[in-house]
């Protein structure tokens, strides 16, 4: 019986240390996971067999050692301390009662002595000497404190802090926010004076890095080194190290993330399934999101990339390129960071050795080039790209100018809009102009300038999203190529494309409304538009709506001159306004409520009719001046395309703004005074001018010698300084006039073939400020 029970004590024993280990007592780092700068050698530099392996020889020659054979202490990053009173320790830093976060329990929070000391965070059953310690955070570079947050305090009465590490996640309160911010502060000094905490995979990078001359060396290397190789295994942990802590705290980002290595983890499963898959690009997709979204994934996926292009059983299957097809999407949007980058560097140069014209040869020469030329994109891929890059291949891309014309032109992952626009200026003769031109983004109803060095790759990727989104004709999107800023008008050639220019983005500013003139010249700018497009009146002719013509505000206006309803009438047509008191949104009290809801019903029939009235009137209107406009187009008989086409300019030329770029103002600020109402700044090869909308004489005008300075305040407000005057101009349009006046300053100083694009004006802007 005595031995029976002494049995039955050494089995609880141990099973009570299996619970302490596996639920937290004590938390150690295992060697194989993480290792630190001090754990190393006497000569600084660590064992190369870093997994989980047989005693091997390493690439030096000498003998390794397995895990096995390694010390206990080794096996952590910090050492036990010694089981001295808690009052007589000298490395203890911050001591006190604190509250802690307990799941699983009924109770939410329980009250522990906690003790921070060098090593690790540990809590305690009371503050007597030599209570029994219930749990230890071990406290090293990677570890990270949320600070206390007036949020958590309003719902819980508490101050809280959290301190992430490796295994544990402690959430403390305190009713005081001093003694928080004293826990906080002092946690986060003992983190900061941590070493950085290398795995494996940077020391074995290093090693490689040091021995890339040495061929046999490297070869020693990755053969006894697991980690660095292609495996069909799960990865269980990141091959670099990442911050411990809540993704919503470290990285921001609102798509239902967990945490940085967890997500690593994801990642390498997502590559793995890669081999298997009937269509790669959706995962590809994926992966590639997940690195725009969390940045320092990029260089994780990159080591993984590496690793399973490294030593595979069968490197030239159709699975095995799927790695390499998703490393050439990954080194045509993202680069890695300098180590990662020569790490990847040797690497491609060691396949394309080892593997020379073969698949994987090219595709190791594609990723070479690319990583030359990528920058950090703004969009991922889209589907054509992903497919064309799988390849190795170039887009088509088209773009469209002034009238019915269009050019297709290859591009690549790194093609920017300064490189589009000169190959459109070469393309249709234009590099002699001295007008400047530029890329735009255009649908039907909106337009933005495109700038200079902008990828156009991520121009097409945001066009198919908001296709997908947006599937109507209406809100198809395309690139446009026109003039961006007219510096001489007059030395254009009537023969040439560039007239073309000029005539068609005229037509597209009176069609807006952006052209001050009288009602008889817009309706004779209209017949000159028909002449020009279809030629002399026929019958058979098809003729364009009159809002490709004509400025539809005009029409509204001649509808809206005389008064469309009797004043007595207009207040039972305005809705009540919104936040208006009971008393007037229900003028017989709560008991006329039925009485009040037959006037609103009768109100509401009555502006229904009321509106079908007006759109009648608006098709008369517009019937009647389509007449007009069809009489005139008549007497053009004769008249050629060229003809109408100058004909057309020189009314247009009759307003003293034309040729200028115009930006709508919705409220300007001066030393002489304020308008709140819509305006028109208009830049121009020799000023700045701003005019109310739809007239034609201009309030103010700035030639660009009176102007000391220009600028961008804010992302709504621009700024003008002429001589002792500050102007103010707030604006909800996108576009950027800095780069415009800029143009047009430095014009008398460029030479006559130079065509800047906006882009380049934007830089130097930006660098004077």
């Amino acid at each position: 019986m005595p031995v029976q029970g002494f049995c039955w004590f050494l089995c609880c024993r141990q099973g009570f240390n299996l619970l302490r280990r596996d639920y937290g007592e004590k938390e150690e780092e295992e060697s194989f996971e993480l290792r630190n700068k001090e754990d190393l050698t006497c000569n600084g530099r660590g064992p190369l067999e870093v997994t989980l392996s047989q005693p091997t020889r390493t690439a030096n020659g000498t003998n390794g050692h397995s895990l096995s054979e390694v010390p206990d202490e080794m096996k952590s990053l910090i050492i036990e301390k010694s089981k001295m009173g808690l009052e007589e320790d000298p490395e203890l830093l911050v001591k006190g009662w604190l509250f802690r976060e307990v799941r699983g329990s009924w109770i939410k929070q329980q009250c522990y002595w906690f003790v921070l000391s060098q090593d690790s965070l540990d809590y305690y059953s009371s503050s007597e000497r030599g209570a029994r310690r219930l749990g230890t955070l071990v406290l090293t570079n990677l570890c990270s404190v949320i600070w206390p947050d007036k949020q958590t305090f309003k719902e819980t009465g508490y101050w809280s802090i959290t301190v992430y590490g490796r295994k544990h996640c402690y959430k403390l309160y305190t009713k005081h926010f001093n003694e928080a911010v004293h826990w906080a502060c002092a946690v986060q000094k003992v983190i900061d004076t941590k070493a950085p905490v290398e795995t494996p995979t940077q020391l074995l990078i290093r090693d490689i890095e040091e021995n890339k001359f040495n061929p046999e060396v490297v070869d020693n290397i990755y053969q006894h080194n697991p980690i660095l190789k292609h495996t069909q295994s799960p990865l269980y942990a990141p091959l670099l190290p990442f911050p411990y802590g809540s993704l919503e705290h470290t990285y921001h980002s609102g798509k239902g993330y967990s945490t940085v290595r967890e997500e690593a983890v994801k990642l390498f499963n997502c590559l793995q399934q890669l081999e298997s898959a009937r269509d790669p690009v959706p995962l590809i997709q994926g992966v590639l999101q997940t690195c725009l979204d969390l940045r320092p994934l990029r260089d994780e996926v990159y080591c993984q990339l590496v690793k399973q292009t490294s030593c595979t059983p069968q490197p030239h299957t159709a699975a095995h390129l799927r790695y390499w097809q998703l490393l050439t999407c990954m080194s045509c949007t993202f680069l890695p960071g300098p180590g990662v980058l020569k790490y990847l560097r040797f690497h491609l140069k060691r396949i394309q050795s080892q593997f020379p014209d073969s698949e994987m040869d090219n595709y190791a020469s594609f990723i070479g080039e690319a990583l030359e030329k990528t920058r950090c994109r703004e969009c991922v891929p889209s589907w054509e790209e992903i497919q064309v890059l799988m390849g190795r291949q170039e887009m088509l891309c088209t773009v469209h100018y002034p009238g019915p014309g269009s050019c297709q032109l290859h591009i690549s992952s790194h093609t920017t809009a300064n490189e589009v626009v000169r190959r459109m200026l070469e393309k249709l003769g234009l590099k002699e102009s001295r007008n400047t031109f530029s890329l735009f983004e255009q649908n039907a109803h909106w337009e933005r300038a495109v700038g200079g060095s902008t990828i156009i790759a991520d121009i097409l990727t945001r066009f198919e999203n908001l296709s997908a989104k947006e599937p109507d004709s209406g809100s198809q999107w395309r690139l446009c190529f026109k003039l961006y800023c007219l510096l001489d008008a007059d030395a254009i050639s009537v023969d040439s494309i560039e007239y073309l220019f000029l005539f068609e983005q005229c037509h597209e500013m009176v069609v807006r409304g952006q052209l001050p003139a009288c009602e008889e010249d817009l309706q004779t700018l209209a017949a000159l538009r028909l002449q020009s497009v279809i030629g002399d009146f026929s019958t058979h002719s098809p003729c364009p709506p009159l809002d490709e013509l004509f400025p539809s505000h005009m029409v509204e206006a001649r509808l809206l001159m005389p008064p469309c309803a009797p004043p007595a009438l207009l207040p039972a047509t305005q809705p009540p306004a919104q936040g208006c008191p009971p008393s007037q949104r229900f003028p017989g009290g709560l008991l006329g409520g039925a009485l009040w809801n037959h006037t609103a019903t009768a109100a509401h029939k009555q502006k229904v009719e009321q509106d079908l009235r007006l759109r009648s009137r608006l098709k008369e209107e517009a019937a009647a001046i389509m007449s007009i406009v069809v009489e005139a187009w008549k007497g053009l008989a004769g008249y050629s395309r060229r003809d109408s086409m100058a004909a057309y300019l020189t009314i247009a030329r009759q307003w003293s703004g034309f040729g200028c770029t115009l930006y709508e103002v919705d409220f300007y600020i001066s030393s002489t005074g304020s308008f709140s109402q819509k305006l028109w700044l208009g830049v121009a090869a020799t000023c700045v001018s701003l005019y109310r909308q739809g007239e034609a004489e201009a309030l103010e005008s700035f030639p660009y010698g009176q102007i000391c300075s220009y600028g961008v305040s804010d992302s709504n407000t621009f700024k003008i300084t002429a001589g002792d005057r500050d102007l103010l101009f707030e604006t909800t349009k996108l576009p950027d006039p800095r780069a415009k006046i800029h143009c047009d300053v430095n014009e008398s100083t460029q030479p006559a073939s130079l065509s800047l694009p906006p882009e380049s004006t934007t830089k130097t802007l930006t660098s004077c400020y």
